[in-house]
């Protein structure tokens, strides 16, 4: 998991860096060409995409630097944390649903992966496996039952 999300910085990373040294570098020459910088919207369109690149770049360098420092064996074994693979019951309804906590920019909703940061994620933080968990949510509490349990290091040392 760890090394899944340091890949996708990179790959981003190197996406975002050819667009700031090739891509951008010439929407800027070729709205330059065209005229009147005053009024030119291609320009400052570029000029724009050129400032939020540089910004995720920073962003992203810094996530990559953080990731770096995470070391697994740090992480407790059997509490949930980053990286965690979490199998909730529903308490009211017996509803099962699992869920990945990571961070809040590598979100990927489709495969079930929520922030540490969101209500749930907060929620279940330091937990262990059976324990009863109340979410506090904008629709009301809901509890849980943790049913099952993968942390980082067991993903790590399997």
């Amino acid at each position: 998991m760890l090394e899944e999300i340091k890949q996708k910085i990179a790959d981003e990373i190197d996406r975002l860096m050819h667009e700031l040294t090739v891509t951008l570098p010439k929407a800027i020459q070729k709205a330059v060409e065209l005229g009147d910088l005053s009024e030119n919207a291609e320009y400052k369109s570029a000029l724009e995409r050129q400032e939020f690149v540089q910004a995720r770049l920073n962003h992203l360098t810094q996530r990559a630097n953080e990731l770096s420092k995470i070391d697994p064996s740090t992480i407790a074994p059997d509490r949930v944390g980053f990286g965690s693979k979490v199998t909730l019951q529903d308490a009211a309804n017996g509803e099962v649903v699992e869920y990945t906590l990571v961070f809040g920019d590598f979100i990927d909703l489709d495969t079930n992966q929520i922030s540490i940061a969101s209500p749930i994620g907060r929620a279940l933080l330091g937990r262990a496996e059976g324990e009863e968990v109340v979410v506090k949510l904008p629709r009301g509490d809901r509890t849980y039952r943790i049913t099952e349990l993968v942390t980082l290091p067991q993903m790590v040392q399997s």
